[in-house]
This record gives C-alpha cells, sequence and structure tokens, in this order.
C-alpha cells in the first residue's frame, strides 16, 4: 500500500519511493493523484492545492498550545463556513474536529463543494517514470481538509464514525442526504479521469468493514453509493481496488457484487482483523484480484527469516493459485527489520508456477 516516509527516512536513508523498490528488488508502484484548474478557469488550485472556486475559499491557522502540530482549516462559502481541525506527528494525521457539526452544515457542501480536476499530462508523466517496473497507483479524490476514497468513509471523516452509525438508525434520510452530496462529488471528479493511464484506483476504507460496521450498514449505506462509483470508473477506463482494510469475510461478496476489479487488504485475525485467506480465495478469488494477505506487523519485525518466509510461501500457495494475487502487506508498516523486508522481497520471487 502506501510506503510512509517516516519508514524511508527512519531505516532507509530517506530514499524515494524508487530506489526503496530497486534496493529490495520488489515490484514497484507509483502514487500519484495530481489534480489542476479546470479549463473553463472557474476551479483552481490554492497554496496548499486545494481546488477553490469564487464561492469555495479556505483559510488556514496553525494551533499553538497543542501536543502535536495543529491546523485549523475553515472552509468560507456564501452559505456560511465549515472548520476543521488537524493534528499530526512523524507516522500519520488525523483529526480532532470533524467539519460537519450541525445538520445544515451538509446544504453548504451541497451548494459549494466542487470536485477536483484530475492532471492528465501529469499521470501520463508520472505513467512514463515507472513504465513497466511496476502500477501506476492512485484513489478517487477526497472530500477537502481530511478524508478517504470510499463515499461511506469520507462521510465517517466529515461527522466521526461514532455519530454517523447513531444516525443510521437516528436520521437515516439524513445520512443519505450526506451521502448523496459526497457520491456526486467523487462521480464529478471521475468524469475528469478519461485518458488518465492509471493502471489502478482506490475506493473504499477501513471504516467500510465489518470490523467497525455491520454487514447491514453496509448493504445499505456503502454499497450502493461506491458502486455508482466503480461503475462510472469503468466508463472512462479506469480500474478500481477496493479498500476494507479491517473484517471482510461476512462481505467479501457484496464488495465483488459492486463490480471492482480487485480488492484488498485481506487482513489476518492476528493484526485485528478476519480474514481466511483459503476461503476467500474460494469465495471470490475467481472473480476479482486479491492484494495483500502479509502479516507485516508480525513478519517484518520480531521473528526469524525463515519465519518470514514460511508466510510469504503460505500466503502463495493458499490464494496464488491460478493467479490474481498480488502478495503485499496488508496496508502500512511504519517499522521494519530490513532483513525480514529482504527475505520477504526473496522469498516471492520464488514464488513461481
Amino acid at each position: 500500500h502506501h510506503l510512509m516516509t517516516y519508514f524511508l527516512d527512519k531505516y532507509m536513508g530517506g530514499m524515494d519511493y524508487h530506489q526503496f523498490f530497486d534496493h529490495f528488488n520488489l515490484d514497484a508502484w507509483l502514487w500519484t493523484t495530481p489534480t489542476c484548474a479546470s479549463v473553463d478557469g472557474k476551479r483552481w488550485l490554492d497554496e496548499q492545492g486545494n481546488t477553490v472556486t469564487d464561492e469555495w475559499q479556505f483559510s488556514y491557522e496553525d494551533l499553538a498550545g497543542y501536543e502535536f502540530p495543529t491546523t485549523r482549516t475553515v472552509i468560507h462559502t456564501p452559505g456560511g463556513e465549515i472548520s476543521a481541525i488537524v493534528q499530526s506527528n512523524e507516522t500519520t494525521s488525523w483529526i480532532i474536529e470533524h467539519p460537519i457539526k450541525e445538520k445544515k452544515d451538509i446544504d453548504i457542501l451541497g451548494a459549494y463543494l466542487p470536485a477536483p480536476v484530475c492532471d492528465i499530462e501529469q499521470v501520463k508523466k508520472d505513467r512514463a517514470a515507472i513504465g513497466e517496473r511496476g502500477l501506476c497507483r492512485g484513489h478517487i479524490l477526497t472530500a477537502p481538509v481530511y478524508g478517504q476514497p470510499g463515499t461511506w468513509q469520507d462521510a465517517a471523516c466529515y461527522v466521526g464514525i461514532e455519530r454517523l452509525i447513531m444516525e443510521t438508525f437516528d436520521d437515516p434520510e439524513w445520512v443519505h442526504a450526506l451521502l448523496g452530496i459526497l457520491n456526486r462529488f467523487k462521480l464529478e471528479y471521475i468524469q475528469s479521469l478519461d485518458g488518465a493511464p492509471f493502471d489502478l484506483l482506490e475506493l473504499g476504507g477501513g471504516d467500510a468493514s465489518t470490523t467497525v460496521i455491520s454487514p447491514k450498514i453496509f448493504r445499505k449505506f456503502v454499497a450502493p453509493y461506491d458502486s455508482k462509483l466503480i461503475t462510472a470508473a469503468h466508463s472512462v477506463g479506469q480500474k478500481i481496488v477496493y479498500h476494507t482494510c479491517g473484517g471482510m469475510m461476512p462481505i467479501l461478496e457484496d464488495i465483488a457484487d459492486m463490480g471492482p476489479d480487485a480488492m484488498e487488504t485481506f487482513t489476518p485475525p492476528e493484526m485485528g482483523a478476519d480474514v481466511d485467506l483459503a476461503e476467500a480465495k474460494r469465495r471470490i478469488g475467481h472473480r476479482v484480484c486479491m492484494i495483500g494477505g502479509f502479516d507485516q506487523f508480525h513478519f517484518f519485525v520480531g521473528c526469524t527469516e525463515a519465519d518470514t518466509r514460511a508466510s510469504v510461501r503460505h500466503a502463495f500457495e493458499t490464494a496464488g493459485e491460478g493467479g490474481g494475487f498480488i502478495l503485499s502487506p496488508s496496508d502500512h508498516f511504519f517499522d521494519a527489520d530490513l532483513k525480514l523486508v529482504e527475505a520477504f522481497a526473496d522469498e516471492a520471487i520464488q514464488c513461481v508456477y
């Protein structure tokens, strides 16, 4: 998945992505999600790279007195303001004040939220830079300030997941209204992807996993919206991987039914999820490419090289039959024993039909 800057700086002497993959002889990927101004000049990028219009403007304020670097972002519109506070450290960022505070705040999104425009020429340059070395990967763009690719996932970032779950019971019409706004925003962005040479675009997010929500909520509030995005992406020649970093087993077929080209992360129980890789392969492996399946928490640190090799071999023998499987860590990792990363790469290279 993402190769974290923290890991590259701490363990690899500040290598860039290309140098990392070359160093370990790993199949590479390049993440890129460039945006640009609209052709008609009605949408452009501000100094932070956010898409703005005459009616959708940002201001930023660094806040003192917090343990971690903290920034408040305010979005200014003719219909009012919405704001969020985000903190970060050397490994990640998180939100401590969600943008949607009052239910009426979604009216501001509905009236003024502009979709970004893909910078196709930059994607072409990025794709050329990686060539046949690996995959050029991006994601369906998120709502501004703080978000993630899936429609439900973006809503969770804007409202807070606990509140959002409760509102599916208390005020489902309001939840559907919010999801509809975010879905239209993403659909409009997808239309700008026609001709962009991505290999794969990510959709989904962990808040749509069954570690967080029930299959019933998934079927009612997640699948109807994200399936529309997948269909739209296919209409402009893009492939989609649906990202579920958490419980997947009760909804494997539900995800596959949405029509993605690939699914990830197939996180094992030892990492807090629920995936039985063999059962997942049996149930949906003939329908989609499977990406992930490797336990980086236990086999990139604190074990022997033989243990890491055995884990790689087990994943290949479990999910690799017939192809359609990309061995990968199950989402991010921040710390790793470099000898174990070497063992991971070397053993994977030896997994052949």
